[in-house]
């Protein structure tokens, strides 16, 4: 496939016709995948990047020239890392001494006693809370692991963009601890809806350059940046997108939270969780509870994504898996949100982090292979489950990760007694408080 590059911009979009036409809305609550025709363990086996870095169809490294080598150096390193036993214990003690893992599995009983039916029959519903680790997400498993990795490679600048602002507090937070110097790209539209992680980052001592738009321009622009600092900045990717290896690293210095939930169910019940349920933007904190369980048959992956303002295919969302079609997006091939003519269209949720166009290639890999399934929760409904949450077990959830709790009020009436489903509170939701509070004020209009 032909792909127009510009000399120093990393994006780059093309449509593929996919071989089967995918849904534009998953509403069947038990769906799979019609073009699945893989086994468990052929998926299993897939679910790791050739060596071209590709899932299946999905991933690749479709850039510009400029950024082959910095991404093969970034590769050989990657790979190196995971063989090096001091590597990994310098990232395990940091996990724990700074970050505070291991996070809790929370057995949410006053939210279980809620989905019960009136024979007093219903699922029991863990969270794993996330929102716990230092900087109140899962950011920081990923930012520590390649902060590291950073000073490894010799690099004294650290370069990244955010969104919601989580990802950014976490790496202006580790390079002060690293002695490394920080510059974070963030969009106008995100800065105003939270101000107060733009002060954090600022007072962590990192350099916030705003930049018109949302994500998306943000993204763009510090790639151009990384682009200029090759030899002597490191490009620090919070998400599971971007061409190889980016998208791995991302998900494996996630995976401490599948690994974590394996071992506490394990302890709490005696098994695996019998449902996993997480928010997708691009899909790292989603792929971080999934992939430790990706070879367990019994247990069902589900992955939920911002429906925006309805339920309509029409309307304004950020529903890359559900509604969207392959194409290729900053650097890697993956579902897109893209219109006739292969131009990326808008998006809109009232998580800022779910604003996003593409979606993690191992993710498209699963969705296509059948392994998870990916449903969409509207802005409302994710407003809702903000406050159930709050009322109900005083826990103060990130507007990301109350769209998975949201997708409980559809799930909990087909699941057996007593079923175990995990949901990966991702972040903590004290910075969108405003949001819901001024919804909460629209509704009384």
């Amino acid at each position: 496939m032909a792909c127009n590059y510009t000399t120093i911009s990393l994006p780059c979009v093309g449509k593929v016709v996919p071989a089967v036409e995918p849904p534009t809305l998953n509403t069947n609550l038990k769906y799979t995948s019609k073009s699945c025709t893989k086994t468990l363990s052929t998926v299993s086996k897939e679910n790791v990047p050739n060596i071209v870095g590709k899932f299946g169809n999905f991933g690749g490294k479709f850039v510009a020239e400029v950024l082959i080598t910095p991404l093969a150096e970034l590769e050989y390193e990657f790979n190196s890392v995971l063989l090096d036993d001091e590597f990994k214990m310098e990232v395990e003690t940091a996990l724990r001494d700074y970050v505070g893992r291991e996070t809790p599995l929370y057995h949410a009983q006053k939210l279980t006693d809620h989905y019960k039916n009136i024979n007093g029959e219903g699922p029991e519903i863990y969270i794993k809370r996330e929102d716990l680790s230092h900087g109140g997400s899962y950011k920081m498993n990923n930012v520590v692991a390649q902060a590291i990795l950073a000073k490894r490679m010799g690099r004294k600048s650290i370069i990244t963009a955010t969104s919601a602002g989580h990802h950014g507090v976490a790496v202006a937070a580790v390079c002060a601890k690293f002695s490394l110097d920080c510059t974070v790209f963030v969009g106008t539209k995100d800065i105003l809806r939270k101000p107060s992680n733009v002060q954090l980052m600022e007072l962590l001592g990192a350099q916030v350059n705003p930049v018109d738009g949302g994500f998306q321009a943000a993204v763009s622009e510090s790639t151009r940046e990384w682009i200029e600092k090759l030899q002597t900045g490191y490009y620090l990717a919070g998400t599971a997108v971007g061409p190889h290896p980016i998208p791995t690293m991302v998900r494996e210095f996630n995976s401490v939270i599948g690994k974590e939930t394996r071992k506490q169910a394990m302890e709490k019940w005696g098994g695996t969780p019998d449902v996993l349920v997480a928010c997708v933007g691009t899909g790292c904190n989603a792929l971080g509870l999934f992939h430790e369980f990706i070879g367990d048959k019994n247990v069902r992956m589900i992955g939920v994504e911002g429906g925006g303002v309805g339920g309509n295919t029409g309307e304004l969302h950020s529903a890359s898996l559900v509604r969207g079609e392959v194409g290729v997006y900053h650097g890697a091939m993956c579902y897109l949100l893209q219109d006739g003519d292969g131009q990326i269209t808008k998006t809109q949720s009232v998580a800022s982090g779910l604003e996003f166009p593409g979606v993690s290639p191992e993710l498209s890999f699963l969705k296509d292979a059948g392994r998870i399934e990916c449903y969409t929760v509207n802005d409302q409904e994710a407003l809702d489950a903000y406050k159930r949450l709050c009322r109900l077990e005083g826990i103060v959830p990130a507007l990301e990760a109350s769209h998975a709790l949201a997708y409980l009020e559809k799930l909990y009436p087909t699941l057996p007694n007593g079923a175990k489903v995990v949901v990966n509170c991702s972040g903590s939701g004290y910075n969108d408080a405003t949001t819901v509070l001024k919804s909460l004020q629209m509704d009384e209009i």
